[in-house]
């Protein structure tokens, strides 16, 4: 990755996004309505951790002798996981949770709880991927391992025709990578960059807290292993490998889609590092929404199924994106601007399929 100052977006059509800002600002205002979460979000965070918290505590329990039993509760675990990134995680790492920026720190942490990270998720996510999203060899998120391609800016190998068939076995081991050694190397990197610091942080502090976290997350996860005597170890890992695919299974089926598309787009900066675009007007031609009109998958996915209101408004909690996703939509139009979006989930599933197969061959 390069370092994050080469890029810069263009200032001189702004129009677009102030104008939006303003319409914004407009409804929370005249309904009197805070940015952050509310009541429907703090039922969710209850929801999210006790589909987590139970599973677990009757694994320990012993309770449950059969070995399915176990690999469903560690699956059940698996999908809160996922539903404790997207739901509360996400936000209060956004400081979208609440107006409270402690509570938005620990419910932040609760990554670190799960086996990440919370600083290192805030550099990849907030400051780079929001920042630059979609732009070749800048954004983590479209820089895989090697074997898979996700932008056309990349080299592209053989092995990459095959990708829109091994992608989503791959998907399942993006959490698995957090446990592991991602943390460490990414801190390393970040750490060169000058993006430690600007957390206002140092290595040291950042390396501690990785490796406590780490020791804190294995030593619990090991318990129903220790605690039920008919449990072997294989037993065990396999119910860790359950939690750990499906959540990350989950994550990426949900954030793939929104960037790596067959209709969003991936602008290069000119030589001197200039971008066609503003900010926003670069944000929402390189993200895509799905399933706008399922309000189940919404409350599951923690809105993140309305990519372009998040990405535009990232500080907002996501329980408000249904309702300013119709200003965008209509402000998007009345300047021209796509507002990238499919019906269904399938739907943003098949597009993000067809784009691995078409970057495995052009």
């Amino acid at each position: 990755m390069l370092g994050t100052s080469n890029i810069r977006f263009t200032n001189n059509n702004r129009q677009f996004y102030m104008e939006l800002k303003k319409r914004v600002d407009a409804y929370f205002k005249e309904n009197n309505i805070s940015k952050t979460g509310n009541i429907n979000m703090y039922i969710k965070t209850i929801f999210m951790i006790s589909a987590y918290v139970v599973p677990f505590t009757l694994l320990c329990t012993g309770i449950f002798e059969s070995k399915l039993v176990w690999w469903m509760l560690a699956g059940i675990m698996g999908f809160a996981m996922a539903g404790i990134g997207l739901c509360i995680m996400h936000d209060a790492n956004h400081g979208s949770y609440s107006n409270n920026k402690k509570l938005n720190s620990f419910l932040g942490f609760s990554i670190n709880l799960l086996g990440g990270h919370a600083m290192n998720w805030k550099i990849q996510h907030n400051v780079i991927h929001h920042t630059f999203t979609n732009v070749h060899n800048h954004d983590e998120d479209i820089t895989p391992p090697g074997f898979m391609r996700f932008e056309p800016h990349a080299k592209r190998k053989w092995i990459h025709k095959l990708q829109f068939i091994y992608a989503w076995i791959f998907y399942g081991m993006m959490t698995m990578m957090w446990t592991s050694t991602k943390d460490f190397k990414q801190l390393r990197r970040y750490e060169k960059l000058g993006l430690v610091k600007a957390q206002n942080s140092t290595f040291m502090k950042e390396l501690m807290i990785i490796i406590f976290s780490k020791v804190f997350y294995f030593a619990y996860m090991i318990l129903p292993f220790v605690f039920v005597s008919n449990m072997t170890f294989i037993d065990w890992v396999i119910g860790f490998l359950t939690i750990h695919y499906i959540a990350g299974f989950v994550l990426a089926a949900i954030f793939q889609p929104a960037h790596v598309a067959e209709t969003t787009e991936f602008p290069l900066p000119t030589e001197s590092g200039n971008l066609e675009n503003d900010w926003a007007i670069h944000q929402i031609k390189t993200t895509m929404n799905f399933a706008n009109g399922n309000p189940i998958l919404s409350w599951l996915m923690g809105g993140l199924n309305f990519q372009v209101e998040h990405h535009l408004f990232p500080t907002i909690c996501h329980v408000h994106y249904p309702k300013i996703s119709k200003i965008v939509k209509e402000t998007a139009a009345e300047f021209q601007l796509p507002y990238l979006s499919k019906k269904t989930f399938i739907g943003a599933l098949w597009s993000h399929e067809m784009m691995l197969w078409k970057l495995g061959r052009a």
